[in-house]
């Protein structure tokens, strides 16, 4: 495997061949769907279908093929293997039913047969020709999944369909059809997908109700197709001894990226590099091979880790991407052939120079912090008390009692987070954690804050709950008292929040921002209203913290709704209600 993550054994004339078979799908799927809105193209397509012979997946032409052929394409734009092999079963089935047929001097004289011959000649052969290009392997379960998906769906589809039918007959007074005969009237309107088929005696329905009923086709059609080519699942998330060797690797060198720490997530999977140098951990949502953060342990050996990442990912027709990676990272990911999208920076506030450098120290003096200074003394003459203790300080029932408040303040049933949060509070492995208790006049808890470890001297936030109740400004107080008091557990800097596209807001606000920075920044403002962007931003700013970039990396920019469809699930914001747990993709099998 190179570099570029293509098979050993491709060929430019390998690549062209493939490339040519996805715009081939996509062409037809365009004709497809041009004959369903084309009222009088369609009808041609029909008739041609009836009088002569058509290039497969344009003999039942209309939406629901278009959705098929939409699907082959994207399927076998991902080199799906299962995808190339049904490919070539229906062109090379009808290939040779055109050279049977073509032995007839009647069939011959069609112009059009011709075209069909000849566009499906070409098909094939590009099918053949570009084999080596189409290695991505499925589910095991697809097969059987579409196969139980078609039958069930089938018999509740015509079941929706024959209720309809009998609902809306116009000739249900005349006692001609029954129950039966509507629902096989149903079913064959669900399987053909017909739109002036043949009258059946005795049943007269709306056109509405076919309508609905080939929206129901279509729908399932849409399921099972979906199924059979869905992309494998995880197989090897993190075992315990996998997560011995990652912590030896952050114990070594985890002082470098400040989300090292999360790594050790327990749904995620590992790539290792050959000499266990390096690592990427990841997820696969909706096949998607999410990444997340700077592969761990020694630079030199992130390349060992990357490429097998990146081999895996196209061998299981995963698409690879890497989200909150640092500038370092993304520049070997780049070498790999990543591209790179700056997604917004990292707020890391510094409480100790380092080495003699010039780095900027937090402080609570000045004019600047005028205002944060006010409110962390209100807060403060509010009678607003901080603790701050390691995890493997606190006793098992007050983390208990932490762990159950924790839970109580938090904003919905999901737990959010996968880049920048742990999400297992409390587990007696992170001991090093840093937890921050806030209590009231009486005593009485209010807030707490969680930070992993950072390195030997570092610390990254990992959780903040509060009682919405409790007095405003409450983790800001917190954040101020964990800044001020870090020497007493030995901290020297502590990554806060990422703020999302924070270059837009402040280059947009400057005098002479360009009008489409403006724009930009208008949009994300308008957004902000129902997530927390620009406030995010805000927030971290007032302690005045260094800005580290943090950069979204991907293959193709095709692949970028997908990407961010993935990411938003993976951190909580986007979930499937309703989808059963054995149809979920990002459901990780215990090998």
């Amino acid at each position: 495997m190179g570099v570029t993550g293509e098979p050993p054994t491709s060929t430019p004339t390998s690549r062209r061949a493939a490339g040519f078979t996805v715009w081939y799908l996509r062409a037809v799927t365009f004709l497809n769907l041009l004959s369903a809105v084309w009222v009088s193209f369609g009808q041609d397509l029909r008739r041609h279908n009836a009088e002569n012979y058509f290039t497969p997946y344009l003999l039942a032409a209309g939406f629901s093929s278009a959705v098929v052929t939409w699907f082959l394409a994207v399927t076998m734009r991902r080199r799906r293997r299962a995808a190339w092999i049904l490919n070539l079963v229906l062109a090379g089935a009808f290939l040779l039913l055109f050279a049977v047929v073509m032995c007839f001097a009647e069939v011959r004289q069609y112009a059009q047969n011709w075209i069909s011959l000849a566009a499906t000649a070409a098909f094939v052969a590009a099918l053949l020709a570009g084999r080596r290009e189409f290695y991505a392997k499925g589910d095991r379960a697809n097969p059987r999944l579409a196969a139980a998906l078609a039958a069930g769906g089938l018999l509740a589809t015509s079941l929706v369909a024959a209720l309809l039918v009998t609902a809306a007959d116009q000739a249900r007074d005349t006692g001609r059809a029954t129950f039966l005969d509507r629902w096989r009237y149903g079913t064959l309107r669900l399987v053909s997908v017909a739109t002036d088929g043949a009258p059946h005696p005795g049943i007269a329905t709306p056109h509405w109700v076919d309508a609905v009923i080939n929206v129901l086709s279509t729908l399932l059609l849409i399921a099972v197709v979906r199924a059979a080519f869905r992309a494998r699942r995880a197989v090897d998330p993190i075992a315990p001894h996998d997560e011995s060797r990652l912590r030896a690797l952050l114990d070594k060198g985890g002082e470098r990226d400040s989300l090292g720490y999360f790594a050790l997530r327990r749904e995620k999977s590992v790539v290792w590099s050959p000499t266990g140098k390096a690592a990427v951990t990841y997820r696969v949502i909706g096949g998607v091979s999410l990444a997340s953060g700077d592969p761990i342990g020694d630079p030199e050996a992130w390349p060992g880790a990357i490429e097998p990442w990146l081999a895996q990912a196209r061998v299981h027709g995963w698409i690879p991407a890497v989200m909150g990676a640092s500038e370092e990272a993304g520049t070997v990911y780049a070498r790999h052939g990543l591209d790179a999208l700056e997604l917004g920076d990292e707020a890391i506030v510094a409480t100790a120079t380092r080495d003699g450098g010039a780095e900027r120290r937090f402080t609570l003096e000045g004019r600047s912090m005028r205002t944060v200074r006010q409110a962390y003394n209100r807060v403060r003459r509010a009678g607003y008390s901080v603790r701050v203790r390691r995890h493997e300080d606190i006793p098992p029932a007050e983390m208990a009692h932490l762990l159950e408040r924790a839970d109580q303040w938090r904003d919905g049933a999901t737990e959010r987070g996968f880049s920048m949060a742990l999400g297992r509070l409390g587990d007696p492995a992170d001991g090093r954690c840093v937890m921050l208790e806030c209590t009231d006049a009486t005593g009485r808890l209010r807030a707490v804050l969680s930070f992993v470890p950072w390195g030997p001297r570092g610390l990254s936030l990992d959780l903040m709950r509060r009682d919405r109740a409790a007095e405003n400004g409450l983790m800001e107080f917190m954040v101020i008292e964990l800044l001020q008091r870090s020497a007493e557990i030995g901290v020297a800097r502590v990554s806060l929040n990422f703020a999302l596209f924070r270059s837009v807001f402040e280059r947009g606000s400057r005098l002479g921002a360009g009008p489409v920075l403006r724009l930009w920044r208008a949009l994300l403002g308008f957004f902000s209203r129902w997530w927390q962007i620009e406030s995010l931003y805000r927030a971290n700013a007032k302690y005045r913290p260094l800005w580290e970039p943090r950069f979204l990396l991907f293959e193709k920019s095709a692949d970028l709704p997908r990407i961010g469809i993935a990411s938003a699930r993976a951190e909580g914001f986007l979930d499937l209600p309703g989808l059963p747990g054995w149809l979920r993709r990002d459901r990780v099998e215990q090998p």
